[in-house]
């Protein structure tokens, strides 16, 4: 199988360049500065065991691609540009006839829970994958995925729930690029655990903290909301056990340059000034469902609101308290 990259920022960039050391065939698909750094001078990913610079075929979007029957693709670009991604992918043609939406596997490898659904109205195959690999892009061209022994957890099914021959041919090859890759028939309860833990991700972005007292009553709160929509709406999420029982030791945050543990992938948004942000589709997610099945979530609204802002503004990431940013919380509720 050969393996295209949708979108090579953190995530998109490990899972490749742990491939392409595996030996796999991978396309970098990126845009902008990315896409030029990534041509020019290649892919450098940092472990812990050093930086290496992979030098893969990469294009700017689906029409420099030509797609066989068996290419997977890898969504990996942020929930909020899914929609263009996965329009302009679904209907590029494949050798052999038909289309990429008709005949090729799509793994959704994103936080949220809402691509998986959009993806489905355009491609037939869609597999949800539940990302724990922490790793920081901010520079062009660079990305850093500091956890070891492995490099991450990526637990995988098919959506909405199943398992098949495809999903496991794609675990196989994960696990031998130093990637764990549970496959599960119930994908999305994985998802929905990673979207709570997610919450988070707003209050890191606009305070730069989530390690204080503060933030982490301003998280509670929020995660509580979370729990409370998804038991109204019949959603059943893994527990913290079950979710330790699978990391256990496999997995643990290792600097290899002595420095802190970097930012979120919203944090990294603000970063680098995108002027979007994802939290419509995780605070923005509780919301939904609150708004749905009637249950109040001023705390997730305002969080929401609040990075939308900063993305929107171009703010810079962590330049409000978490004091102001509790105020503003209390104010709503």
């Amino acid at each position: 199988m050969r393996y295209i990259i949708v979108g090579t920022g953190a995530v998109g960039g490990a899972i490749g360049g742990r491939l392409a050391e595996a030996g796999q065939e991978v396309v970098l698909v990126a845009r902008g500065a990315q896409y030029a750094a990534l041509r020019d001078d290649g892919l450098r990913l940092t472990t812990p065991e050093g930086t290496r610079t992979h030098r893969l075929p990469v294009a700017d979007g689906p029409g420099a691609v030509d797609l066989g029957p068996d290419d997977v693709l890898v969504l990996a670009v942020k929930t909020q540009d899914a929609i263009a991604a996965l329009d302009a992918w679904s209907a590029r043609p494949v050798r052999g006839g038909g289309t990429a939406g008709e005949r090729l596997p799509l793994i959704c490898a994103q936080n949220g829970v809402e691509s998986e659904r959009t993806a489905l109205r355009r491609f037939r195959h869609v597999y949800g994958c539940c990302v724990y690999l922490p790793a920081t892009f901010v520079e062009p061209g660079r990305v850093s995925a500091p956890c070891a022994p492995l490099t991450g957890i990526l637990h995988l099914g098919r959506y909405p729930s199943g398992t098949d021959d495809t999903v496991r041919a794609v675990a196989a090859d994960w696990e031998k690029a130093n990637l764990a890759a549970p496959v599960v028939p119930d994908v999305m309860r994985w998802k929905y655990a990673k979207l709570l833990s997610n919450l988070a991700n707003a209050i890191e972005a606009t305070t730069g903290v989530l390690d204080s007292p503060g933030a982490f009553a301003l998280f509670d709160r929020a995660r509580e909301e979370g729990n409370a929509v998804l038991t109204a709406a019949g959603i059943e999420a893994t527990g913290r056990e079950e979710q330790e029982a699978v990391r256990g030791d496999r997995i643990r945050f290792d600097p290899f340059d002595g420095s802190e543990r970097g930012g979120g992938s919203s944090w990294q948004s603000l970063s680098r000034g995108t002027g979007t942000i994802e939290a419509d589709h995780l605070n923005g997610e509780i919301v939904l469902l609150g708004r749905l099945h009637g249950i109040a979530t001023p705390v997730n609204d305002v969080l929401r609101r609040t990075a939308n802002l900063f993305a929107r503004e171009r703010r810079a990431a962590g330049s409000m308290t978490v004091a102001e940013l509790t105020a503003l919380v209390d104010a709503e509720a």
